[in-house]
């Protein structure tokens, strides 16, 4: 049986459907505003792509977990 997936990472399904996209493009669009902080990371999600809070959030987070921001 699969892991329970919680934390951040549990938005990615709705994200996927909701947008389209893969988190990995996801993840890449976040390469360009890699030096920003975290809220400024959640603010290009949300203005740029007219992502929701708790979707963009969940994005940095991972995003900045795994590139060790």
């Amino acid at each position: 049986m699969a892991e329970k997936v919680t934390g951040p990472a549990s938005y990615f399904p709705s994200i996927v459907k909701r947008y389209g996209r893969p988190i990995s493009e996801w993840m890449h669009e976040l390469d360009a505003v890699a030096d920003k902080r975290h809220m400024e990371q959640v603010a290009y999600l949300k203005e740029t792509f007219g992502m929701g809070h708790g979707h963009a959030n969940a994005l940095v987070a991972v995003y900045r977990e795994t590139h060790g921001s």
